[in-house]
């Protein structure tokens, strides 16, 4: 059974999914079944991949890793999703070359972040 807000990504192509609406279905993408992709809460290594959580007077700004994530072409930061206590969504899709942040004006408490590596995967915090 799927969870509103899981990400699933299938093994053989690499659609990357997120669930809009629980159900009781299996996910499948080429013919297999999609992989639930759990999110990684501590860093590992050289490279920082969690999200910080910075408040500014009309807002929160997010950025990945406690130093500048690589933003190139084949390492990059895909995405950056914030969820609020009051259950908003807010999402910031991101290119290589920019930077790795996203600012998302919202006066509620943020619950949680999420940012998507394109090579290492999903990261959180809470």
């Amino acid at each position: 059974m799927t969870q509103i807000n899981q990400i699933y990504k299938c093994p053989i192509c690499g659609n990357i999914i997120e669930v809009l609406h629980a159900g009781a279905g299996q996910l499948v993408c080429c013919g297999q079944p999609m992989e639930l992709m759990t999110a990684k809460n501590s860093d590992e290594g050289q490279e920082k991949h969690l999200p910080v959580i910075t408040k500014t007077e009309s807002g929160v700004t997010v950025t990945v890793g406690s130093i500048p994530h690589p933003m190139e072409e084949t390492h990059f930061i895909e995405w950056i999703e914030i969820d609020t206590v009051d259950g908003k969504i807010g999402k910031k899709f991101l290119k290589p070359g920019e930077k790795a942040e996203a600012f998302f004006q919202t006066k509620s408490e943020i619950k949680s972040a999420r940012a998507y590596c394109n090579v290492h995967g999903l990261w959180q915090t809470k």
